[in-house]
């Protein structure tokens, strides 16, 4: 039976700016911190490099890739929450992962948002069967991904992560056999 790693990369701080979503770099701080998972990548032969197509996403794993091609998949991009301005930010996030089937105006069910995701993932595992692969991803995305294999991994899970984070997901043929953090916080 052939493993495949998939080491997910949740992306660096990037400040929020509204209505940029695609767009929005990281700050001089994630730029630093995108050197540290560079650092920790260099330790393992990678084989390939997706991403998200947003910018934080991708520039956070740039210089880990080097001058290898980093191909980006339109339904690995963030999970659009939509208008949620009668909650906060933190409650809004939990009623989505409470209830997976639940979204706000205009925003993705986790469902919805755990569907896309995992149709790619599922893509990979079978297309680069065998490899190592780096995934620049986000918070919400990276979760509904490891929710899908593991249910362990839920909203408590997703507050306990760091900008940027690393996971890596051992998988035999479309099994999750194990997940190890990489990313040590420096912020504790």
């Amino acid at each position: 039976m052939m493993k495949t790693q998939i080491y997910v990369v949740r992306h660096a701080e990037s400040l929020y700016i509204a209505n940029r979503e695609r767009e929005r770099g990281l700050t001089n701080k994630g730029l630093e911190d995108a050197l540290t998972v560079k650092a920790i990548l260099d330790k393992v032969d990678i084989d390939v490099f997706l991403s998200s197509p947003y910018e934080r996403a991708v520039q956070t794993i740039k210089a880990a890739a080097g001058n290898r091609e980093i191909r980006t998949y339109e339904d690995l991009r963030e999970r659009t929450m939509g208008d949620f301005e009668e909650i906060n930010f933190k409650l809004a996030k939990q009623q989505v992962y409470d209830d997976f089937q639940f979204s706000y105006l205009e925003g993705e069910s986790s469902q919805e948002a755990q569907d896309r995701a995992i149709t790619v993932i599922k893509h990979i595992l079978t297309v680069h069967k065998g490899l190592n692969v780096v995934i620049g991803t986000h918070g919400d995305i990276m979760t509904l991904i490891m929710n899908y294999f593991d249910p362990s991994y839920d909203y408590k899970f997703w507050e306990t992560t760091s900008m940027p984070d690393i996971y890596r997901m051992e998988f035999h043929d479309l099994t999750l056999v194990g997940v190890k953090r990489l990313w040590e916080r420096k912020d504790l």
